[in-house]
């Protein structure tokens, strides 16, 4: 089992030890779970509740925690990247984890090429001329089409589809029951018939790419769908043909990208985002959770609702919408005074004093 100091813990990271620097850590945990020979990290003032309950041996933050923790403390600008670089030291690398080498149960093509200290799972079909680059890990289950092309150091997990003449940069990670490649949904109508129109484009994932479980990217009619290098897509995402990410892009749980919308660099879609096809998101742009897009988004905008609009726009409306009930209610009263009124009486006396 790994083991480190504390004082170690904090050169790696770039962090001060306020306390006891010789602690042992030997794990690491949430803040609610942590127990002892633990680190975790303090990244927002709501978990401050759970310094007086837990019983990690040292905490990550941006500051000395209060009297409640006794406990020894890395101070750092960024807690969280920092407990993300002591996570890394240990977790163990899929290199590590699964044995080198080509299981016997797989069909590998004559013509397919494997590098060196590849590991080939169980049940996997690879298909002709395909090409899979060294120390790259490939689960049972997984399907690796005709003319794929998979860099060096990636990880695929069980039941993972990857369609013909799909591309795969260095270190790309793709979870469990991805589908890439597959056909995008193109269709001509013909009469009352809806006409196939054939896919005959590919896939691109650059360098540093991580595809979640069960997301699907449609290769492209013709040309390529392509994610750039560094671009992270969460769970249970489509994107459609023809679509193209740019560098370091984030793409939240069960979001849609319809065919040849452009996003740029470092945009974020938030859950559930929808987009239509044919538009572009311009570079640092945000779309909030459940935003419906249907027009292009200038670079570095964020916009939230449906259909998007500016988000500081989108929250006033939704201060009106919560305040419609009470504004229905003042309207019908104001209705009936202003009936009263027109027929003559407001409900008030009219007797002259005399």
């Amino acid at each position: 089992m790994s083991s480190y100091q504390l004082s170690k813990l904090a050169d790696i990271v770039g962090g001060e030890v306020i306390g006891d620097g010789g602690v042992e850590i030997t794990g690491v945990a949430g803040i609610k779970t942590a127990g002892r020979g633990e680190i975790t990290f303090l990244a927002h003032p709501k978990y401050e509740a759970f310094l007086s309950s837990t019983e990690a041996s040292a905490i990550i933050a941006s500051y000395e925690c209060c009297d409640d923790y006794h406990g020894s403390v890395i101070v750092t600008e960024n807690p969280y990247l920092a407990f993300l670089k002591v996570v890394r030291l240990f977790d163990v690398p899929h290199l590590e984890k699964y044995p080198r080498g080509i299981s016997g149960d797989s069909f590998i093509s004559d013509s397919a090429v494997i590098g060196k200290q590849s590991h080939i799972g169980p049940d996997t079909y690879i298909g002709e001329n395909v090409t899979i680059g060294e120390r790259v890990t490939v689960l049972p289950f997984s399907f690796i089409g005709e003319g794929v092309r998979i860099g060096d150091d990636c990880l695929i997990y069980p039941n993972v589809t990857i369609r013909e003449k799909t591309l795969i940069g260095n270190r790309v990670i793709i979870h469990a029951g991805a589908v890439i490649g597959s056909d995008g949904f193109g269709y001509a109508k013909n009469g009352s018939i809806h006409e196939k129109i054939p896919q005959i484009g590919m896939v691109v994932l650059e360098d540093e790419v991580e595809i979640g479980a069960n997301s699907t990217i449609d290769r492209a009619t013709t040309g390529k769908t392509i994610i750039r290098a560094g671009s992270k897509i969460d769970n249970l995402v489509q994107i459609a043909h023809n679509v193209s990410i740019g560098n370091n892009s984030i793409v939240a749980a069960q979001s849609g990208i319809s065919g040849s919308t452009e996003l740029g660099k470092n945009v974020i879609l938030a859950g559930q985002s929808g987009l239509v096809g044919h538009i572009s998101i311009g570079d640092n742009a945000r779309v909030g959770a459940q935003g419906g897009v249907t027009k292009s988004i200038p670079p570095g905008t964020s916009v939230s609702g449906y259909p998007a609009r500016e988000h500081s726009q989108a929250r006033k409306i939704y201060a009106c919408t919560a305040r419609l009930p009470e504004l229905l209610k003042e309207f019908r009263e104001l209705k009936k005074k202003v009936e009263r009124l027109e027929n003559g009486s407001d409900g008030s006396s009219t007797t002259e004093d005399h």
